[in-house]
């Protein structure tokens, strides 16, 4: 339980869930993401399955980029940090 305590209020948890969950999801949709398709629903299943993705591919490069951007922004600042104790 401790472990997981500090997973969860590691700083870099937020940003690293959420580029595993764009990533994941983009995996996802290469193998098999628009099978929705293949079988037999109504049309406002469909178009709402539709509206969904295109909503989600839009906006999960622009998250996955944040996230990446805030990694990085935390792993310079703290290697910055332990430098400058160690100097």
């Amino acid at each position: 339980m401790e472990t997981l305590k500090k997973v969860v209020t590691n700083e870099y948890f937020p940003a690293a869930a959420v580029l595993s969950g764009v990533i994941l999801f983009w995996v996802l949709g290469l193998f098999g993401g628009l099978s929705l398709l293949s079988s037999r629903q109504t049309p406002v299943t469909t178009l709402t399955w539709l509206l969904f993705v295109y909503a989600v591919a839009v906006l999960s490069p622009l998250a996955g980029l944040v996230a990446a951007i805030d990694l990085v922004r935390r792993w310079l600042r703290n290697r910055k940090a332990r430098a400058a104790e160690l100097a």
